[in-house]
């Protein structure tokens, strides 16, 4: 079943369905990572439904966003949300493999690229007997290296990749990025609660970036009496 929702209140309507992943916490928080400025040349690489994509454009409507997205499924629902939101001439989604990114876009053609990834390495865990439900939470279709080339092949030299991943696996996300010619520049942790050990970790690489990790404060999700902090709200378009 198709879901419609708004972002806020006379903003983009996303729309998500029961087969597909549903929309989560951590994309919402990706959205809040990248320093966004006009004219922006943006890929959405896994782009599901198009939620990530819409919430960038939500922020800066002067972006241009390309999503690629292998399930048919889902890029026929972004591409309705991009008509049902007249972003027809700023939204497009390209449908295909991003490990065959180098035949479906060109080099160097964008000065950011997102990614929400599957965290888990496949065959760990219990998974979905649903295909779609697999890829979104394990890398059946694509592993984290895959998607760190497929970022080196299409951002321009000083380009940066934004990506949402699990603290554990910050070993394997940090060589995967150097391994594809992309520095590690900012780091920042997501806590429940001011205290608390990491949940997520919001990652932010540069192509041909010089050496030097910064840690940013944690984006902490609850105040100690377990109400959203202001910052949250302010992801969730909840506050002004």
């Amino acid at each position: 079943m198709e879901h419609w929702e708004s972002l806020k209140p006379g903003g983009y309507r996303f729309v998500w369905d029961d087969a597909l992943f549903p929309p989560g916490t951590d994309t919402f928080l990706l959205s809040s990572l990248p320093r966004l400025k006009p004219n922006l040349r943006v890929c959405d690489l896994g782009s599901g439904t198009g939620l990530l994509s819409l919430l960038l454009l939500q922020r800066q409507g002067d972006l241009t966003v390309t999503g690629v997205e292998l399930q048919p499924e889902a890029a026929a629902l972004l591409e309705r949300a991009a008509e049902e939101n007249g972003l027809t001439d700023r939204l497009a989604v390209r449908r295909g493999d991003l490990r065959n990114i180098r035949s479906l876009l060109p080099a160097g053609s964008f000065d950011l690229v997102v990614c929400n990834p599957p965290y888990y390495p496949a065959g760990a865990g219990k998974l979905s007997p649903s295909p779609s439900l697999q890829a979104a939470r394990a890398e059946t279709a694509c592993t984290l290296e895959d998607v760190c080339r497929a970022a080196g092949w299409l951002l321009r030299w000083g380009g940066a990749l934004c990506l949402v991943h699990k603290p554990e696996r910050l070993t394997d996300l940090l060589c995967a990025l150097r391994s594809a010619a992309l520095e590690p520049k900012r780091l920042r942790p997501v806590v429940r609660r001011a205290g608390d050990a990491p949940s997520l970790a919001l990652l932010e690489a540069r192509r041909g970036g010089k050496p030097g990790l910064a840690w940013e404060p944690p984006l902490i999700l609850e105040t100690a009496e377990g109400r959203p902090t202001e910052e949250l709200d302010q992801i969730y378009f909840r506050a002004p």
